[in-house]
């Protein structure tokens, strides 16, 4: 099977955010299904609104990458403050879900500068209605955040997904 899970931190090390590790088990990627998945990051700066993502994600069509359109928020979009859609996700004042709750982890901007780490830990995906174009097959997506035009980091991610 061609693709699986793999990563890398593309900002060359320059970035003030770095994603030092990451790990997703198990691959291909189930859903309906369980996730474990372990990371850590290190942020030298604050992250504050409005912080700005740019996702773009492809998809391997034999030997080409066809890039993914942007449709109800998934594909290939620019989400111009990830901050508010926190916010909409999971209500200021509302304690963050588990397991970053127990690992300190925060769930709304600003993110102070430091470390942060997950380990090992499960998550379920729900049986969630993808797309069509959105199924069976293997995945690139590289992610950009930035603050006033100033990169903060990117990080690029390669896996396979199977719907079951």
């Amino acid at each position: 099977q061609a693709g699986g899970f793999a990563w890398e931190d593309c900002g060359g090390g320059r970035d003030p955010v770095v994603l030092q590790s990451l790990s997703v088990a198990p691959d291909p990627i189930s859903i309906p299904g369980s996730l474990r998945v372990s990371a850590a990051v290190n942020s030298k700066k604050a992250m504050v609104s409005p912080l700005k993502v740019v996702v773009v994600v492809e998809k391997a069509l034999g030997d080409l990458w066809i890039q993914l359109p942007c449709i109800d928020e998934l594909g290939s979009c620019t989400y111009n403050d990830i901050c508010t859609i926190l916010d909409n996700l999971i209500p200021p004042g509302t304690p963050c879900p588990e397991p970053l709750l127990t690992y300190g982890i925060p769930c709304h901007c600003p993110f102070k500068a430091g470390s942060y780490s997950l380990p090992a830990s499960d998550f379920v995906l729900p049986d969630v209605e993808l797309p069509s174009w959105m199924t069976n097959g293997n995945y690139r997506v590289r992610a950009v955040a930035s603050n006033g035009g100033a990169e903060l980091g990117c990080v690029k991610v390669a896996f396979s997904l199977q719907a079951n």
